[in-house]
């Protein structure tokens, strides 16, 4: 689609993993020129534990996890996640999860997204019939598309 994207490898441990992906964030912004990108409206994508990782970033921000403070993310795209919480503080957020999945309940999500809405922030969830965790890129399933649905919401925030 055009975009750059970067997969992030990271430690195990919720705030060791968040580290990790705040000092990749600030390595992009740090070494944008040289890795020809730009970190204007950047979004943070992740599925289960990435999920997490990527809301708590874009709610937190990287200082609170040992980096110097950069800009938050334009957007947060999430894939099936048990994820509750709601600050306030929440970017723009997209959700997609299956009826199906024994690990992140729909329900779940969808009392966070209604929560990120009553807030005033934009957030939008997809659920699919019958999905189970892990469905990916949805390729050959009710899911199919939904990253573009998610691309689309991403771009309406920038």
């Amino acid at each position: 689609m055009g975009y750059n994207a970067f997969a992030l490898i990271y430690r195990p441990g919720s705030h060791t993993a968040c580290e990790d992906l705040a000092r990749a964030i600030a390595f992009i912004h740090e070494h944008a020129d040289e890795l020809e990108v730009s970190t204007e409206n950047y979004s943070l994508w992740g599925g289960s534990a990435g999920a997490r990782m990527a809301a708590w970033l874009g709610t937190y921000g990287t200082a609170s996890f040992g980096e110097k403070s950069y800009p938050k993310p334009a957007a947060v795209i999430m894939q099936y996640t048990g994820l509750s919480e709601v600050t306030g503080n929440e970017p723009p957020t997209y959700n997609c999860v299956g009826t199906s999945d024994g690990i992140a309940n729909y329900r779940t999500m969808q009392s966070r997204i209604n929560g990120i809405k009553v807030n005033g922030t934009d957030a939008e969830i997809e659920i699919f019939d019958g999905l189970p965790h892990g469905f990916g890129l949805g390729t050959g399933t009710v899911a199919e598309g939904w990253i573009n649905n998610a691309v689309a919401f991403w771009q309406k925030q920038i």
